[in-house]
C-alpha cells in the first residue's frame, strides 16, 4: 500500500523527536529541545562540565609540542 503525502506527515508527527532533557515533544523553534528552558539547561550542563567528550588523555596531560592551534610560534622558540 503506497503512502500518500498526508499519511507521511501523520507518520512523521507520530514519531516526532523527544526533548533530550525532559522527553516532551520538540518544537521547531527550539529543536532538538521542547523549549528555550530545556535548551538553556543543556547549555549549562556543557558549560559546567556536566557533559564530557571521551578522550584518551588524562587530566594534566600537556598537548603535544608539534600541535599549534593558531599557527604562531610558542614563546620557547626563537
Amino acid at each position: 500500500m503506497a503512502m500518500t503525502d498526508d499519511n507521511r506527515r501523520k507518520t512523521r508527527r507520530q514519531t516526532a523527536s523527544k526533548c533530550p532533557i525532559c522527553g516532551a515533544p520538540t518544537v521547531q523553534e527550539a529543536r532538538p529541545f521542547c523549549s528555550r528552558r530545556c535548551a538553556d539547561l543543556d547549555l549549562g550542563r556543557w558549560l559546567t562540565g556536566g557533559y564530557r567528550v571521551p578522550t584518551d588523555e588524562r587530566p594534566g596531560d600537556a598537548p603535544s609540542a608539534d600541535f599549534e592551534t593558531d599557527g604562531a610560534q610558542s614563546d620557547n622558540e626563537t
